[in-house]
């Protein structure tokens, strides 16, 4: 017998090397000052940023699920890394960190370098937007795992924060306002669902147009999460701020209760917003009740905060100006934590 070698395996070193020479320029671009060194270490180093007196740093790991079948589907991976990013650093942010730094995940069936690169570069894009630097990650080849072309994706978020200055719901009293800042879409959840749906139900394919929207099934359901951190970092600045809610799995009932204090309630006017069409399509060909639309989807809208009655206009002003799609969607009110949607 021959001797055997590791990419008889099914593990390609050569294309290991390539992919990373294709995207470590890709992470460079995103350096910040605080970043030692560059990618290819064993570890990477990163200085606390000097202008934090009493710094806390605030993690956050998470991935995109199941969303990454439609890409391998639609053969688009340019966007789902945005999607990893915005999982990590909004989620970071809710208790008002800064994100400082991002690290990512890739598991493959086989190394394709163009792949790669496409999905890293995503990776790069969400880095941009979230002002963090991709200071590094592991790309690990499982022939055995997953099948040829299909990957899946984690990523790691770390951002540091004032302790004084930390958000964590404590001071959100009755007559609070509840902001709601618009997704850009589905974002990255509930994709189980909506796949069974569109795909099973609907018997649409991702070439199809998606009816009511004006777009293809690929457009739609691949739209990338919107990052929320430069809006929220220049409201923080400004106002007080006295909880957030990133709102992802477990939509606006399941995420704003996290940060309510005990005695504290929020409710929501349903009739305040109105949700993008993809959600009433979902929910009309799926037969989906409206319960678990909002515990499932977040419902177009993706960030949530909560600010003094006083200071909600000059709040939304400030959001407004940073770009973000602001409505005043309900209030804080006494009674037992959770929330309450009310026509």
């Amino acid at each position: 017998m021959k001797p055997l070698t590791y990419r008889q395996a099914g593990v390609d070193i050569d294309a290991g090397d390539d992919a990373v020479r294709r995207i470590a320029p890709l992470a460079r671009a995103t350096n910040r000052a605080e970043v030692i060194g560059g990618v290819g270490g064993f570890a990477s180093l990163v200085r606390v940023p000097s202008k934090f007196r009493e710094p806390v740093l605030v993690s956050s790991t998470d991935g995109v699920g199941t969303k990454l079948k439609v890409a391998c589907l639609a053969g688009r991976h340019a966007t789902v890394g945005i999607d990893l990013v915005a999982m990590g650093v909004n989620d970071i942010l809710v208790p008002g960190a800064e994100p400082l730094y991002f690290l990512d995940y890739i598991a493959v069936g086989r190394i394709d370098p163009g792949q790669v690169e496409a999905i890293v570069g995503g990776v790069a894009e969400g880095c941009r937007q979230a002002g963090c630097a991709l200071v590094g990650g592991e790309m690990a080849e499982h022939p055995d795992s997953h099948p040829a072309g299909a990957y899946d994706l984690a990523g790691f978020a770390v951002g540091v924060a004032e302790r004084e200055r930390l958000v964590d719901g404590s001071k959100i009293r009755p007559g609070d306002v509840v902001l709601g800042l618009a997704s850009s879409g589905l974002h990255s959840n509930g994709f189980s669902l909506i796949r069974r749906i569109v795909f099973d139900v609907m018997k649409l394919r991702v070439s199809d147009p998606f009816p009511g929207t004006g777009r293809l099934v690929a457009d739609e359901l691949l739209e990338p999460t919107r990052i929320y951190v430069r809006s929220i970092q220049t409201l923080l600045e400004t106002v007080e701020v006295r909880g957030m809610a990133h709102v992802t799995g477990g939509g606006l009932t399941g995420n704003i209760p996290r940060v309510l204090p005990q005695g504290c309630r929020a409710r929501l006017f349903r009739s305040s917003w109105s949700p993008p069409v993809v959600f009433e399509t979902l929910r009309t060909a799926g037969q989906v009740e409206d319960a678990e639309m909002f515990r499932t989807f977040n419902m177009g809208i993706g960030y949530v905060v909560i600010v003094p009655s006083a200071t909600a206009e000059t709040a939304a002003r400030i959001l407004r100006g940073a770009g973000e799609q602001v409505v005043r969607i309900g209030e804080i009110v006494a009674g037992e934590r959770g929330v309450e949607l009310v026509a």
